[in-house]
């Protein structure tokens, strides 16, 4: 399975806190309360803007085995390891909310018949586009 390995720089930001990016992976920050909620965040951080640059389909960063004396100065360097096939999965699966609006009289007998929109409407789109199985 591909893994992604990059070096997360954790920057001392006050009592137990951390500031954290990623020299090879510009606009990606985080934060955490402490040492572990940081590496924890980071992570997700990570993630999250692989998939932005994923479904972007944007260049990704090439991960570096170092990170620059000046980057790491009274810093804590910790790799930061992502699968990005999991990852790309787990997003394009993510259940999301969305409105819809349907007649009164409709609703109500739904509801009465205590019929779970979700799973309808997803039955339904999917059905439309030919994509049941």
């Amino acid at each position: 399975m591909k893994t992604l390995t990059y070096l997360a720089v954790l920057e001392p930001t006050g009592e137990k806190t951390y500031s954290v990016f990623f020299p090879d992976v510009p606009g990606c920050i985080s934060t955490g309360k402490d040492l572990e909620d940081a590496v924890k965040n980071a992570k997700e951080a990570l993630e999250l803007h692989y998939y932005g640059l994923f479904k972007d389909e944007d260049e990704i960063p090439v991960p570096s085995d170092t990170v620059s004396k000046e980057d790491a100065d009274g810093c804590i360097v910790s790799p930061i390891t992502i699968y990005p096939d999991i990852v790309v999965e787990r997003f394009n699966n993510k259940k999301v909310k969305t409105n819809c609006t349907l007649p009164a009289w409709l609703k109500e007998i739904a509801e009465n018949n205590h019929i779970n929109y979700s799973q309808v409407l997803e039955s339904a789109i999917k059905q439309k586009l030919g994509l049941n199985q």
